[in-house]
């Protein structure tokens, strides 16, 4: 039991704001109006980006160590909240309130919301960089949120 409570890294520094704020995203995304996404749809974003998230913590984090989370050596529970559930989050978020419209707005927003979580969680001590750049960070969101996204969206519902 020592060891499981240890492998889950509860005691890292700053390690509240990842679960507070993992908790309000899917506490939101269950409770708000859906506006423009379905169950359906919003069941297989949260799979799809799900999956490419820790696809992509693979690569960025465990193969190239360019990022750290709390303990490197452990995936603990904050990493798991953080990696499953924000950007799924996020992303339906996103979804949700998307009309061609207002694409570049929301592009902007969320953009400005990943950027912010992720400084957020850099000043808190949570998240290190050993070799990554904020700015790629902020190209990644743009082009998840401006292109990525919304072809996701056109693929589901074609």
């Amino acid at each position: 039991m020592d060891k499981v409570i240890h492998n889950l890294d509860l005691h890292s520094k700053g390690i509240w704001f990842p679960i507070t704020i993992s908790i309000i995203l899917v506490l939101t995304i269950l409770f708000i109006p859906k506006k423009h996404i379905t169950w359906k749809e919003l069941y297989a974003t949260f799979g799809i980006i799900g999956f490419i998230t820790w696809l992509s913590d693979s690569l960025v984090a465990r193969t190239l160590d360019l990022i750290h989370l709390a303990d490197p050596k452990t995936a603990g529970l904050a990493e798991i909240l953080v990696y499953t559930f924000v950007p799924s989050s996020l992303a339906i978020l996103f979804i949700n309130y998307y009309t061609h419209k207002n694409k570049w707005f929301l592009v902007v927003l969320f953009t400005i919301i990943s950027a912010l979580l992720e400084w957020t969680m850099v000043h808190l001590d949570y998240l290190k960089y050993t070799g990554w750049n904020p700015f790629v960070s902020i190209a990644a969101y743009i082009i998840a949120f401006g292109f990525l996204v919304p072809f996701h969206v056109k693929l589901l519902r074609k």
